[in-house]
C-alpha cells in the first residue's frame, strides 16, 4: 500500500440512535416514568381543554343547525323621553303580512304571579313570569310539549296554563292536571314544555291564552314580544323592515333581535375561555420540561464512566450528543403520547356524560406531540452538550 488508510468513526443510523437512547431509559424506569408523567399531565390538560371546548362548540353549532337562525324577535324599546314604549295592538297582524314571514306569534307580560297554593305570599314569585301567549307560539318557536297539550282556541279562553320546563321544575310540578294559584283564582296545568334554547324566557314562564289573560288576570292586551320565522335567505331583509312595519309612526321605539346570535356568542366566549385554560396547560407542560431537563442532567452526572468508556472506544462527541438528545426526545415523546391518549379519553368521557358529540381536533393531537418534541429538544440540549464535552480520561477517572 502506498499510503495509509484513514480510519473514520462509524456513523450511527436512526435505528442505532433509537436503540442507544432507549437503552439509557430502560436502565432507570422509575425516574423515566416520573419525568414522563410531568409531560403527560401538561399535554393531557391541553388536549382535554381543546377537546371539551371543541365538543361544546360543536354541540352549540348543531343546536343552531337544528333550531335554525331564521327566528327574529320584536320587542318595545323606549320613547324619546326615556319611557317604556308599547307595541301597537295591530303589531302581530302587521308582521304576518310581510311576504317572506312564514309564521308569527306573540306573548304579553301579565302583572301577576303563579304559586302552588294561595297560602304562599304573592311576593314569592320563584323567578317565574306569567305571560299571555297566542296559539301559534309553539309552531313559531318549533317547540315541543313534554307532557299534556298546548293551548288551543278553546283552552286559551279558560283558566288553563302551560308551564315552561324551568317554571315546572321550580314549582315542583311533574304532571298535568294539578292546579296553581294565579291572580285570585285556580288555573289548571294542561301542559309542560320541553326546553327551548332559543327562547329561555319561555322556559321560565307560565303561559295562558290571550283571552283568558284579559278575562281573569286583568291583562291589557299589549304584546311585549313578537316571534317570527321567515325564509333563511330573507332574514336580513325582514329584519330591516320590521320596525317600520310594526310601528310606522315610531320605528325607533321597536327593537329587533335574533336569538341564535346568543348561541353563537356563547361559542365565541367558550373559545376565549379556552385560551386561558390553554395557558395553564402550557405552564404544566413547561414544568414537565424542567423535570426532563433535570433528569437528563442527573443522568449525565451518573453515567460519566459510561461516557468516558464510549469515547475511549471511538465514539465521537457528536455521537454522544445525539445519544443523550435521543434519550430526551424519547422521554418527552413517551409523555406526549400517553398525555394525548389521556386527554382524548377525558374529552370523550366528559362529552358523553353531557350528551355532547366527542370532538378531539387532529391538529390538537399532532400539535401536542409536536410540542413535547420541542420541549424534549430544548430540555435535552444542554445535558447532551455537557456530556459531549467530557474528556474521556476525566470521565474514566470518576469514581
Amino acid at each position: 500500500m502506498t499510503g495509509e488508510r484513514r480510519l473514520r468513526p462509524a456513523r450511527l443510523g436512526p435505528p442505532d440512535v433509537l436503540r442507544v437512547g432507549a437503552a439509557g431509559l430502560r436502565a432507570r424506569p422509575t425516574r423515566v416514568v416520573l419525568s414522563a408523567l410531568g409531560i403527560a399531565i401538561g399535554i393531557a390538560t391541553m388536549i382535554a381543554v381543546i377537546g371539551i371546548s371543541s365538543s361544546s362548540r360543536e354541540q352549540l353549532l348543531r343546536q343552531l343547525d337544528r333550531l335554525g337562525t331564521n327566528l327574529l324577535t320584536v320587542s318595545p324599546g323606549r320613547t324619546l323621553f326615556g319611557e317604556d314604549a308599547k307595541l301597537p295592538t295591530t303589531a302581530l297582524d302587521m308582521v304576518e303580512r310581510i311576504g317572506p314571514v312564514r309564521t308569527a306569534s306573540a306573548t304579553g307580560s301579565v302583572d301577576t304571579s303563579v304559586r302552588r297554593t294561595d297560602r304562599i305570599p304573592e311576593a314569592v314569585t320563584g323567578g317565574i313570569t306569567v305571560q299571555a301567549a297566542s296559539t301559534e307560539l309553539l309552531t313559531t318557536l318549533e317547540g315541543r310539549v313534554a307532557k299534556g297539550t298546548w293551548l288551543n282556541d278553546a283552552t286559551g279562553r279558560q283558566p288553563a296554563v302551560v308551564l315552561g320546563s324551568e317554571a315546572a321544575a321550580r314549582l315542583g310540578i311533574t304532571r298535568t292536571g294539578v292546579r296553581v294559584w294565579m291572580g285570585d283564582r285556580w288555573f289548571t296545568v294542561i301542559g309542560i314544555l320541553d326546553p327551548m334554547p332559543l327562547a329561555p324566557e319561555i322556559e321560565r314562564s307560565a303561559l295562558v291564552g290571550f283571552p283568558a289573560a284579559e278575562k281573569y288576570l286583568d291583562f291589557d292586551g299589549y304584546a311585549t314580544t313578537i316571534y317570527e320565522r321567515s325564509a333563511e335567505e330573507s332574514v336580513e331583509a325582514v329584519r330591516d323592515v320590521l320596525p317600520r312595519t310594526v310601528n310606522p309612526e315610531n320605528p325607533n321605539e321597536v327593537q329587533v333581535s335574533r336569538p341564535s346570535d346568543a348561541l353563537a356568542a356563547r361559542a365565541a366566549a367558550a373559545g376565549a375561555f379556552t385560551n386561558l385554560l390553554l395557558g395553564l396547560g402550557a405552564v404544566a407542560l413547561l414544568v414537565g420540561g424542567v423535570g426532563v431537563a433535570n433528569t437528563m442532567v442527573i443522568s449525565v452526572l451518573e453515567r460519566r464512566r459510561e461516557i468516558g468508556l464510549r469515547r475511549s472506544l471511538g465514539a465521537t462527541r457528536g455521537q454522544v450528543r445525539i445519544q443523550f438528545l435521543a434519550e430526551s426526545l424519547l422521554l418527552s415523546a413517551l409523555g406526549g403520547i400517553f398525555g394525548s391518549m389521556a386527554g382524548a379519553l377525558a374529552t370523550t368521557a366528559y362529552a358523553l356524560s353531557r350528551g355532547w358529540p366527542a370532538v378531539v381536533p387532529p391538529w390538537a393531537l399532532g400539535g401536542g406531540i409536536g410540542a413535547t418534541l420541542v420541549i424534549g429538544t430544548i430540555a435535552g440540549l444542554y445535558p447532551a452538550m455537557r456530556a459531549a464535552r467530557l474528556s474521556p480520561t476525566v470521565a474514566l477517572a470518576t469514581q
